[in-house]
């Protein structure tokens, strides 16, 4: 079972209010979950920020034992300072797929002499003979 920190929506229409739980990543976004460790309301007066309250000592927890945050769970745990910036990840480079045409004609580019530079300049035709 792999255990997500997502959020779970609540609240009226047009008037988003969330739940920060640990869930089954196979489960509903709404649906069943296993602890609830927060709440984060995004609507609030304009003077004010949006309010996150968490259960720190739970998602510590959660997260020591190799629970997943989706990505905007890790950025209101980053704004929290319950999980560090991550470095950007490198980005593996694409192997390479030989085809067929490349397949054979590595052989050939192998086994090919090159032809001498002497001999490429006499065999072609004199333009400036005329």
């Amino acid at each position: 079972m792999s255990v997500k920190i997502r959020l779970r929506r609540d609240g009226a229409k047009k008037r988003p209010f969330y739940h920060v739980v640990a869930a089954d990543s196979r489960r509903a976004r709404d649906g069943r979950y296993i602890e609830q460790l927060g709440y984060y309301n995004p609507i609030v007066a304009a003077d004010t920020e949006s309010i996150v309250v968490l259960k720190e000592d739970r998602v510590r927890y959660w997260l020591s034992v190799g629970a997943q945050p989706s990505d905007t769970a890790a950025a209101l745990l980053k704004r929290q300072g319950l999980m560090e910036r991550s470095k950007p990840r490198a980005v593996k480079a694409a192997p390479v797929v030989a085809t067929e045409a490349t397949a054979m004609a590595e052989p050939l580019a192998e086994t090919a002499e090159p032809a001498p530079a002497d001999s490429v300049a006499e065999d072609a035709p004199e333009a400036s003979a005329e």
